[in-house]
């Protein structure tokens, strides 16, 4: 996806999003400074994304988080995150691939959000930013309007070379900020 740039990425990021050996899976494990929603009049539809593992209703600071990243049926990269919130845990999943020049994110259970990627490198960093958005129903993929950004940025942390620090965001126009996690893991590639 990157070509050559893949290789300005500090060798962390490299191990984190570059191919998974045969047999082997990706964990990581950290704290969220701060994860989901303060947007209380959103909750309802976090809940039904949370259950679509998508996204989900509640917000907090210091959250435990893993991540589980496999080799998706599809050849694409697939990834479960959770966060252990104080009353009950919560679980995000998509695959990612590369079709036609473009990554591809698909989230949830049944990976029915898809979202187009625009992928750049920054100072050894990566940042991803949402273009389009579709919902499969079926064998039916249906364009949805832009109702909001999600933007990625990730990047080895300065105070500590052994962990990696993201910051992900979600912008609605009119709304401003609607969704972020934040915070700071290890990462290992291990026999799966």
């Amino acid at each position: 996806m990157l070509g050559e740039r893949f290789f300005d990425l500090d060798p962390r990021l490299q191990q984190y999003f570059g191919p998974l050996p045969v047999g082997m899976v990706g964990r990581g494990h950290g704290v969220y400074e701060i994860a989901g929603s303060r947007r209380r009049m959103l909750r309802p539809l976090l809940a039904w994304m949370a259950w679509r593992r998508i996204l989900f209703p509640e917000f907090g600071r210091d959250v435990p988080f893993t991540v589980v990243n496999t080799l998706g049926a599809s050849g694409g990269l697939s990834a479960v995150r959770t966060f252990s919130f104080p009353r009950r845990e919560r679980f995000m999943e998509d695959t990612m691939t590369v079709a036609h020049g473009h990554l591809i994110d698909r989230l949830g259970r049944r990976r029915g959000l898809e979202v187009a990627l625009a992928v750049s490198v920054h100072e050894g960093g990566l940042r991803m930013r949402s273009g389009s958005f579709w919902l499969h129903v079926g064998p039916v993929r249906v364009p949805l309007p832009r109702v909001a950004t999600l933007v990625l940025d990730e990047r080895t942390d300065p105070a500590d070379p052994g962990r990696q620090r993201v910051d992900v965001r979600i912008m609605a126009p009119l709304l401003g900020e609607v969704f972020r996690y934040a915070g700071a893991f290890t990462y290992e590639v291990v026999p799966g």
